[in-house]
């Protein structure tokens, strides 16, 4: 029922961007046109053009604020360290033993969190209260084995956002990864 709700959200927002994207794309088409004839100065278009873009960006910000409010929002991103001993290839998240969360890494992605990269994997809305987050880690470890870790985070989630990091780190002393769930201080 929850992923109804979740599809049916998005399939809202999907149309609102078309029907903006029509709109702009109707002014962009039409424009000349319009300007060509005399009834309507291209400066004019110019300036109805961009607070077209002004008032879409403005919308766009407006409905994640809905969306996710301040009060109940977390966010969560994977950060790699180096990366000698773990190539990633999967990871899991569970908020409180209920799947939200499945990324599949590409050889690229893999190389931009080597490079210092920071992928937000979810954005989501959480009550005030005592929360479980456990991410499940899948890939290639030492001497090209398939490796599998977990770790977990309880976090006592606020009225201010909880900001959480999935960091992967080598550990050179053990010669194999480490994976570690961090909440971010609240600005």
């Amino acid at each position: 029922m929850t992923t109804k709700t979740t599809m049916h959200k998005n399939s809202g927002t999907t149309m609102y961007r078309f029907r903006s994207l029509f709109a702009l794309l109707a002014l962009t088409v039409a424009g000349p046109a319009v300007s060509q004839s005399g009834d309507f100065p291209g400066g004019d278009l110019e300036d109805l053009k961009q607070e077209v873009l002004k008032l879409n960006r403005d919308l766009l910000v407006l409905e994640e604020d809905l969306l996710f409010p301040a009060q109940s929002q977390v966010a969560v991103y994977v950060s790699m360290d180096v990366g000698h001993f773990f190539d990633l290839d999967t990871v899991k998240l569970h908020i409180d033993n209920k799947l939200v969360e499945t990324h599949l890494y590409t050889d690229h992605q893999n190389q931009a969190l080597i490079r210092g990269g920071i992928q937000p994997l979810f954005k989501g809305n959480l009550k005030s209260g005592e929360h479980t987050i456990t991410a499940y880690f899948t890939g290639i470890g030492p001497e090209q084995r398939e490796f599998k870790r977990a770790a977990t985070l309880d976090l006592k989630k606020t009225d201010e956002p909880a900001v959480v990091e999935l960091r992967i780190t080598d550990s050179g002393s053990k010669q194999q990864p480490e994976f570690e769930v961090i909440e971010w201080p609240a600005p």
